[in-house]
């Protein structure tokens, strides 16, 4: 973008984040004019990646540039501090954005879905809250984001109106806004009166209070677990059920949900907390998260069987998406090096992944009308560039070469033999193998052809040619599947940029 390189790195971060906000104010001016409305959201999703980028050459030199709102209340200060895990995190999200913006378009002209300008309306203000998090130099300020993203996605997932949209929102809004309000803010509290400060500070900012014995190693394990279950946006079972029920939005949306904005601004801020509240040191030496890391592996299998039951496309992703999530979870509480890497690259790798796997998901609901995965034997044939993409993503989601995600669920395995916790590396192998069954047999069963019979009316897809959905659909998640190859070949980058973050101050 002209004019950015004139731009100091404390510049940068407010016009990153006001950027959204921008988009918000002309997609509501231009809502009667679709066309110019989305131009407007393409364009500025365009500008904030090409920002967030330009911020991304100083932070990775070694600069932690700051901006400071100022004080609410006196020590709960609004400000901005931004560090390798947050920049990553913010361009993933940022350029995932436009991928979902083009893809949203194509979905809903094509699905003529109503209310589209309240639809891309959230959608700026949840990426408002996201790169807010992802830039957050406190506790205080990530917890404004971390709400201003559960209230801005609440009217995403009852977009359809219907009772069913209803009920889910209802359960999405309370289980995570219960969850932050009684234990997340709880912590958040209960830290404040221990350390005396909020911000994040590499090695931890308890490390002193525990030296001084005014907290146990029983007290810092509960205060542990009010991160994890407060944290709902990470799905940790069982605080997950808001993410099933969320299913019920639009494909976009679900979308906007499983990668770009909503559970990673979870497991990111699990994170957060793990390396720059507790530390790495305090936690191997109390070893008081390794109950959160057992925790997070029975997620990982849990999950994995309950997506093998599921019919339904949407349904079982969402719950490969928990899955997935407690990968990173469980990378925090092993609290090694590795262990850290490994759970901020998947952030990054389920991210580009998982998103191919919804935006294949919307375009069959588009282009042939079918929820149900017994449904789309023989659709390959019709859909070949969605259920190709689909394949490529599941490799990586899998954790097989060349998917991105071989990298980050070996750094993940390497934690756990280091902690010498080898039930918990079996975990991740059965776990890997759950994925093949429940992802595999799709795009294989889709490329098969259709069994045909004399009795059988059922529209023969072999014969009837290319049929995909609107160019708009399928063009992101073609990106989106060769992306998540190349990050297998970016990996050494990406370990590179997060390996300060584990390192001792």
């Amino acid at each position: 973008m002209p004019g950015l390189e004139s731009l100091t790195s404390t510049q940068l971060i407010p016009l990153a984040m006001g950027l959204p906000l921008v988009g918000l104010l002309l997609v509501i001016i231009c809502g009667r004019w679709p066309n110019l409305r989305e131009t407007c959201s393409l364009v500025v999703s365009g500008l904030v990646f090409a920002t967030v980028c330009q911020l991304a050459g100083d932070v990775f030199a070694g600069g932690r540039p700051e901006w400071i709102i100022g004080e609410m209340i006196p020590g709960f200060e609004i400000a901005f501090r931004v560090e390798p895990l947050g920049m990553l995190f913010a361009i993933v999200a940022s350029g995932l954005w436009i991928l979902t913006t083009v893809y949203a378009i194509g979905y809903m002209r094509g699905h003529h879905e109503k209310h589209q300008t309240r639809f891309f309306s959230c959608f700026a203000v949840a990426i408002f809250a996201a790169l807010s998090a992802a830039f957050s130099a406190n506790l205080f300020t990530l917890f404004v984001a971390y709400e201003i993203m559960t209230i801005s996605t609440y009217p995403l997932v009852t977009h359809n109106g219907d009772k069913e949209a209803r009920d889910g929102g209802r359960v999405y809004l309370g289980i995570l806004l219960s969850t932050s309000i009684a234990l997340f803010m709880l912590a958040i509290a209960w830290t404040w009166q221990l350390a005396g400060t909020l911000d994040f500070q590499l090695g931890g900012i308890l490390t002193e209070a525990y030296s001084d014995r005014r907290i146990s190693n029983q007290q810092l394990g509960i205060l542990l677990g009010l991160f994890a279950f407060g944290i709902g946006k990470a799905a940790l079972m069982p605080m997950h059920r808001w993410l099933p029920a969320a299913m019920v939005a639009p494909t976009p949306v679900s979308a906007l949900l499983h990668a770009v904005a909503v559970v990673k601004v979870g497991v990111f801020s699990i994170l957060k907390v793990t390396v720059y509240i507790f530390g790495i040191d305090l936690l191997q030496e109390t070893e008081i998260s390794i109950w959160l890391a057992y925790a997070a592996g029975a997620s990982i299998l849990l999950s994995s069987l309950v997506a093998m039951t599921k019919d339904n496309l949407k349904a079982r992703l969402a719950y490969s998406t928990i899955s997935q999530l407690a990968y990173i979870t469980l990378g925090a509480a092993l609290a090694t090096p590795d262990s850290i890497i490994g759970g901020g690259m998947h952030i990054a790798m389920h991210a580009v992944g998982k998103i191919t796997l919804f935006f294949c998901a919307g375009a069959i609901y588009v282009g042939a009308h079918k929820k149900n995965i017994s449904e789309m034997r023989g659709l390959g044939r019709q859909m070949p560039f969605t259920f190709a993409a689909f394949l490529i993503a599941s490799v990586s989601i899998i954790g097989l070469p060349p998917g991105g995600g071989a990298w980050s669920k070996w750094f993940l395995a390497v934690g756990t033999v280091e902690n010498h916790l080898y039930w918990l590396t079996a975990a991740l192998m059965i776990s890997s193998l759950l994925n093949i069954a429940y992802l595999i047999p799709i795009p294989i069963r889709a490329f098969q052809a259709p069994l045909k019979s004399p009795s059988d009316h059922s529209d023969d897809t072999s014969s009837t040619g290319i049929h995909e959905a609107p160019l708009m659909c399928v063009v992101p998640l073609c990106i989106t599947a060769i992306g998540s190859v190349v990050l297998f070949f970016v990996a050494q980058a990406i370990y590179d940029v997060l390996l300060p973050i584990t390192l001792t101050p």
